[in-house]
């Protein structure tokens, strides 16, 4: 049983990123570096262009961090195919991720054209090695003919191209449970997220991995037996110091 590698998802620290100089993006990811990390997942860093891609490249190769995944929207990739191919090959990353289905598609009678625009994006990509990947957030747990979204884009994501990306706390937030879904795509995850809640007056929030609610040794068990390969820690909004944020839930994870 092989477990997955604990990955940094940017997105956590993205206003450390985005905009910023190449000395700037070297020292957030010589940080992360430091923690324990030895991969990243990119996302929310800005426009991609062939120029930040090197330098993002090169500041991974130094720090021998695994670039695993990524993250951009649909338009995105559908408009600049052969750049996200060129980058993706770049920087040896075989996981393309959809952040969240875009606004158009958010209503039952528009799912088929979303499923249909993934599909034909998805087999572009893998035919250059570079899996499509779903990340999920909890509208995807409203239903459609009976069943989740979620389930729905399972059954018709074709999964030649197409893997699904869960989040812990978005599955938990949508009233889910995480270890039945990670159970359920098993064989159709490669890299998932890895987020706790917290119930602070009433109302849910991010925290790092251990300062929640979520059953860590049942997820954790749950993935290592799953062909997950990343397991990256994000927080979406946070009140402390965001490499902190990173450094807790490491050393939590690490403490399992």
């Amino acid at each position: 049983m092989k477990k997955p590698i604990i990955a940094a998802q940017l997105f956590t620290v993205r206003d450390l990123l985005n905009g910023k100089s190449e000395e700037e993006i070297r020292d957030v990811l010589t940080k992360i570096s430091e923690i324990g990390y030895t991969a990243i997942q990119i996302s929310g860093v800005g426009e991609i262009t062939s120029e930040l891609a090197d330098i993002y490249m090169n500041i991974a190769a130094d720090l021998n961090l695994d670039i695993c995944a990524t993250h951009f929207s649909l338009e995105f990739i559908e408009a600049n195919t052969e750049l996200v191919i060129e980058t993706h090959k770049k920087w040896k990353c075989e996981y393309c991720g959809i952040g969240i289905i875009p606004d158009e598609f958010k209503s039952n009678d528009k799912l088929d054209e979303f499923i249909s625009r993934m599909n034909i994006l998805g087999e572009k990509l893998k035919k250059e090695g570079i899996w499509l990947i779903y990340h999920n957030h909890k509208l995807e747990f409203q239903k459609v003919n009976g069943q989740p979204w979620l389930q729905y884009f399972l059954d018709n994501f074709n999964s030649e191209y197409i893997e699904l990306e869960l989040d812990t706390y978005w599955i938990q937030a949508g009233g889910a449970n995480p270890v039945t879904w990670i159970n359920k795509v098993s064989e159709r995850m490669g890299v998932m997220h890895l987020k706790d809640m917290r119930i602070v007056d009433n109302e849910q929030q991010f925290a790092e991995i251990g300062n929640g609610n979520l059953e860590w040794i049942n997820i954790l068990e749950a993935a290592n037996n799953a062909k997950v390969k990343y397991a990256a820690v994000e927080q979406d909004r946070f009140t402390e110091d965001p490499i902190e944020s990173l450094r807790v839930s490491y050393n939590y994870l690490e403490s399992l």
